[in-house]
């Protein structure tokens, strides 16, 4: 697993000392236009950061240049994220821009940067604390009781006041982004992504795949075996037979 880890960062320096110029350059005439904003660059650009390695599993069908590119524009221009601030959805998933995750306009923005396609993945979410629902729905049951000159609400009514509390604060409430930097090696069939949260990684295999129908595999010691030309069929059999070791005291 060490091994492993090392085998990560040593492929990441690789491709990021190979990225960084164009990213500083692309944050240098970004300053001198006085179009900042801040935090866009944190992920790529940090000295420490988290990371996911994919292979990405390549069609049959071999792709000119040209037409790779539009299939990549199309599928983040489709994809890309909705606003959910006066909606009443609790979840909007899609693409950004790299350099402007807040105006996800890929006509306006490029994804391409020297041989590498670089773009996030935005989830917006709406949480409603708990107490704030308890105490609208108290309010509302109140009022209700009022209304109808009862002294209780059967369990279906309370219910659908609270359904309806809920709604109405979706509308109100704004969403909380997370921003998530993708580096794509086209040629190399490579991925990263800029994070280690579970769910964040499951959203993105899913929204990949419907985008560019092209299907990731996340890189772990086994997979590597399996996906690696250097090893033979006798290595992947003996390493797919492995199995832990238990110490006894």
């Amino acid at each position: 697993m060490d091994f492993y880890n090392f085998k990560i960062k040593e492929d990441f320096h690789e491709y990021s000392d190979m990225i960084r110029p164009e990213i500083k350059q692309l944050k240098i005439q970004q300053y001198e236009s006085k179009n900042l904003n801040s935090g866009v660059f944190m992920g790529i650009l940090s000295s420490s950061v988290s990371i996911s390695r994919y292979t990405v599993e390549k069609k049959k069908t071999e792709d000119q240049p040209d037409s790779v590119l539009e299939i990549v524009r199309n599928g983040l221009k489709e994809n890309a994220i909705t606003g959910i601030e006066d909606d009443y959805e609790e979840i909007s998933i899609g693409w950004t821009p790299y350099e402007s995750p807040y105006d996800p306009d890929f006509e306006k923005f490029s994804f391409v940067f020297g041989e590498y396609f670089i773009f996030s993945l935005r989830i917006d979410k709406k949480k409603i604390p708990a107490k704030i629902i308890q105490k609208h729905t108290a309010v509302e049951i109140a009022k209700r009781l009022k209304e109808s000159d009862r002294e209780f609400l059967s369990k279906n009514e309370k219910t659908d006041i609270k359904d309806q509390v809920i709604e109405h604060l979706m509308g109100r409430i704004p969403s909380t982004p997370d921003i998530y930097e993708v580096i794509w090696d086209y040629e190399q069939a490579l991925l990263f992504f800029f994070t280690t949260q579970k769910a964040a990684n499951e959203e993105l295999e899913t929204i990949f795949f419907k985008s560019f129908k092209q299907k990731l595999i996340r890189l772990f010691p086994f997979t590597l075996v399996e996906t690696s030309p250097s090893f033979t069929d006798s290595e992947r059999d003996l390493a797919a037979n492995l199995s832990t070791i238990k110490f006894s005291r």
